[in-house]
Order: structure tokens, then C-alpha cells, then sequence
């Protein structure tokens, strides 16, 4: 799963689609029940790098102001698509046009680039990649991100000021159980 753009960010609740390859009928039906902020995830009965999304359809997603895509597919029009500022992961990137005539489904659970996703999970996504953060654990899983961000600001005054990452980390002991030995 990349960005389509390196400065591709969302963070959502899921709407997950589940397409038969090559067909995007279940991505223009899942449009019809979106929420304002909401992600969609889709993913294929079998494998498809075809080309299921497109500046078209990124019009009507930004219509309805969903939150951004992530597709176990591919893309197409990414250049349009980047400059409308939608924000897209996919794991291909195709002119291969799709079908729209294979029923599949919305809103059941499924697995997207290896990640079970169901729905109203949160998805996080960025240039590093994409997270889904299970619906029932997204309250627990905030508290330890902020938890985690307030450690790494202070590590990261620390290290501005200098001090090594050898001795905020306790690396010293790390390298002399492995038998490094430092020399002048």
C-alpha cells in the first residue's frame, strides 16, 4: 500500500467495500451510504491491480466529502486525483478501466493489503503508509499515542541538545553484551 501522493494524510472511520476484480460498482454503491470524514477501504473477492478508481469517482468521494481511499487495487488519473488534494493509497497504479457489474459488498468485515478492516475501524493513514485501529480499541490506542508522542518530544529536545541516542536508549550495555569494543 503506497500514497499516491507524498502528502496524502487521513485519519477516518472505515466504509468497507468489497468488489469483485476489476469491477467498481460496490465503490459507486458505498458512495450512497458514506458519512461526512469517513474512509473507504476496499479489497477484491480475488486479486486485481486494475485501474477501480479514478478522477470521476473522486469527484463524486469529495461530493460527499469522504475522507480519503485505501484499495487492495489499483488507480488511475493519479495526477488529477492529486491535485483535487484526495488523499489515496493503493497498491497499484493502472490505466486498465474496470467494469461496473459484479455485486459484492459494503460495511461487512474484510481484509485489505493483509489487514483485517471492519466497519467504523479507524484508519490512519500518511506518507509511511496506512493503520487501522480496531473500533473497540481506538480510546485505549489514542491515550498511548499521546503517551508516545509527549516521550518523543522530550527524547527529541534531547537529542537537539546533543545527547546521544547510545545513552538516552541504554545502548552502551546493548553493544558491550555483543562483544563491541570500542577502539581509538
Amino acid at each position: 500500500m503506497r500514497p499516491i501522493s507524498l502528502s496524502c494524510r487521513v485519519a477516518g472511520s472505515a466504509v468497507t467495500v468489497l468488489c469483485g476484480p476489476g469491477d467498481n460498482l460496490m465503490i459507486h454503491a458505498a458512495i450512497a451510504v458514506v458519512q461526512p470524514g469517513d474512509v473507504l477501504v476496499v479489497a477484491t473477492s480475488s486479486e486485481s491491480s486494475d485501474g477501480m478508481f479514478g478522477e470521476l469517482l473522486t469527484e463524486s468521494c469529495l461530493a460527499h466529502k469522504v475522507a480519503g481511499l485505501v484499495i487492495d487495487a489499483g488507480v488511475r488519473d493519479i495526477v488529477e486525483i492529486s491535485a483535487l488534494g484526495f488523499p489515496v493509497w493503493s497498491k497499484a497504479i493502472s490505466a486498465q478501466g474496470t467494469s461496473k457489474t459484479i455485486a459484492g459488498s459494503v460495511n461487512v468485515p474484510i481484509v485489505c493489503a493483509g489487514a483485517a478492516v471492519s466497519p467504523g475501524d479507524a484508519i490512519i493513514g500518511d506518507a509511511d503508509g496506512v493503520v487501522v485501529v480496531p473500533r473497540q480499541t481506538v480510546a485505549a490506542v489514542s491515550d498511548a499515542v499521546d503517551r508516545r508522542l509527549t516521550k518523543e518530544d522530550a527524547t527529541r529536545a534531547r537529542l537537539r541538545a546533543g545527547e546521544l541516542g547510545l545513552d538516552i536508549y541504554g545502548l552502551r550495555q546493548v553493544l558491550a553484551e555483543r562483544g563491541v569494543v570500542w577502539r581509538d
